[in-house]
């Protein structure tokens, strides 16, 4: 019975991954072979995102981004929903979100719309509508910035 197949019952969850270099993660959970196979390592993460395997541990340790399972030996495993997340992340740090405003973000953005009451739907939705508006004027500075960068360009090749 292969990964494709559908059904892993009565087959040890070594032999359901079939994959002998992450046999640690088989053992330690009742996933699919597809979803083992989805899952990265933080090194693996590391090279998506462009970012170093030090950041990716602190936003483990402050809370922004903490792994959805580890192997027996113990190393994070993320999934895509985790490399969403980190994405996010990733953006919100050139507009100089802090960490706790990243983690007031992410909260926000983990809270669906449609639990709870309207109320708590509403007030959801304002939070997030803040943090529009937050990152647009950021971003409107940035252009300005940008915008200076490029005058200071012209009257230094002007010379």
């Amino acid at each position: 019975m292969g990964a494709g197949s559908g059904s892993t019952a009565n087959l040890p969850q070594r032999e359901v991954c079939g994959h002998p270099e992450r046999a640690e993660q088989c053992v330690t959970d009742e996933r699919t072979a597809e979803e083992v196979e989805a899952t990265l390592r933080i090194g693996e993460l590391a090279d998506r995102s462009s970012m170093s395997l030090r950041t990716l541990r602190h936003y483990d340790e402050v809370g922004l981004l903490k792994p959805s399972g580890r192997t027996v030996g113990g190393f994070r495993l993320y999934t895509e929903r985790d490399v969403d997340r980190l994405l996010l992340i990733r953006r919100m740090k050139p507009l100089g979100f802090s960490l706790d405003a990243m983690a007031e973000l992410l909260s926000v953005v983990d809270s669906p719309e449609s639990a709870g009451t309207a109320e708590e739907a509403a007030a959801i939705r304002t939070r997030l509508d803040a943090f529009v508006a937050d990152a647009a004027a950021r971003r409107a500075k940035l252009e300005e910035q940008l915008a200076m960068a490029d005058e200071f360009l012209a009257l230094l090749r002007a010379r």
